[in-house]
């Protein structure tokens, strides 16, 4: 066998090749092994449903309290995570990918920063519906559900067709889109100063398949020369008139969750201390032009300090059958009223013009 010297420079050469492989191989298996560990440290975490659900507790324990806290838990597990209900319920292994990772970790940063849980979801529960809901509009109460009920009950005595409703202050969309799907053949159309908020109703009735005429317009410039500009854009002779406006006085600030005040629209929300009845007004000086026809209602979501206020607004401007009426949780939330004069409603069902507040219409 023939044999060749090896020389020190072969030799060096010959010991760099050896090192470049095994830095190589050294660089392949850490690849290898981060990618193992990753997948093993998702594993390990997220291999029960118990373990996920302690970990986002552990982590949003000081920001959320009492039955709050299970129930943010369960919304990011079934809504955020779209994970099934029975791996929430019944505590199955699940892994999460690497995208559901990474929104849960933002979401909990969201969370933790004291976001509303609906906008970090993108969407809140309303009368049936799932509402596209971020920044630009307020988020959807259930007491309004009731403002909902009650205007589908006053609609449906309306003795015309086609039964026309208008929502004022709109924001989601929520009211309009409620009563449009229930009222198959009723014209609804809804009102708001906001185009940002008209965008993000006109994308919630798309996808309800609700048909909602939007119109972009203030109705506290229902006066003067804005008064006939107002109607101009406004639909005549509806049987109802609706409204959620804003009526939380700025010093009644200081008492609400910092998740309201601090990330809900402001607009939408607030009302000056020396006027907390500015849009009640221009609501009943509306309902008293032909928007509004004769024996139509009016129906308005309000202020529980100001419950007999509002309802006396609304007598002073001539309507009947005024009532004050309670939410769920037994505060005073909902005045209704009907404009004086009986066509196009059924016949019997007037009410005495001095029936006390409080009364149900």
């Amino acid at each position: 066998m023939n044999t060749y010297p090896i020389t020190l420079k072969h030799a060096r050469s010959i010991a760099g090749r050896v090192q470049d492989f095994f830095r190589h191989l050294r660089e392949k298996i850490a690849e290898r092994g981060a990618a193992v560990l990753r997948m093993w440290k998702v594993c390990r975490t997220f291999a029960g449903m118990k373990r996920l659900k302690e970990s986002l507790r552990a982590a949003l324990g000081g920001r959320y309290a009492g039955d709050e806290l299970p129930a943010v838990v369960r919304a990011l597990c079934l809504e955020g995570l779209g994970l099934g209900t029975a791996a929430v319920y019944l505590d199955e292994p699940v892994t999460l990918s690497e995208p559901q990772q990474a929104w849960l970790t933002q979401a909990v940063r969201r969370l933790q920063a004291g976001e509303p849980l609906q906008y970090v979801l993108g969407t809140a529960p309303f009368a049936g519906l799932e509402l596209k809901v971020d920044r630009r509009v307020l988020i959807p109460r259930p007491e309004t559900a009731e403002l909902v009920a009650e205007t589908m009950s006053k609609a449906r005595q309306a003795n015309r067709s086609p039964v026309r409703i208008l929502d004022v202050g709109t924001g989601s969309g929520c009211i309009a889109i409620a009563l449009a799907k229930a009222l198959k053949e009723a014209e609804v159309t809804a009102l708001d100063v906001s185009e940002d908020a008209l965008d993000v109703a006109r994308d919630n009735a798309e996808r309800a398949g609700a048909r909602v005429q939007f119109v972009r317009a203030d109705v506290l410039s229902a006066s003067g020369q804005g008064e006939s500009l107002l109607l101009e854009v406004l639909p005549k002779g509806c049987a109802c008139i609706v409204s959620n406006p804003p009526y939380v006085r700025e010093c009644e600030r200081m008492a609400m969750d910092e998740r309201v005040t601090a990330w809900e629209p402001q607009k939408a929300l607030f009302v000056p201390d020396d006027d907390p009845l500015v849009f009640y007004r221009a609501l009943a000086r509306l309902g008293q032009t032909e928007v509004l026809a004769d024996g139509g209602w009016i129906a308005v979501e309000i202020n529980s300090a100001f419950g007999r206020e509002t309802a006396t607004l609304f007598r002073l401007w001539g309507y009947r059958d005024v009532a004050l009426k309670e939410d769920m949780y037994g505060k005073p939330r909902i005045v209704i009223g009907r404009k004086r004069g009986l066509s196009g409603l059924r016949s019997g069902q007037g009410e005495d013009a001095d029936a006390d507040v409080g009364d149900s219409a």
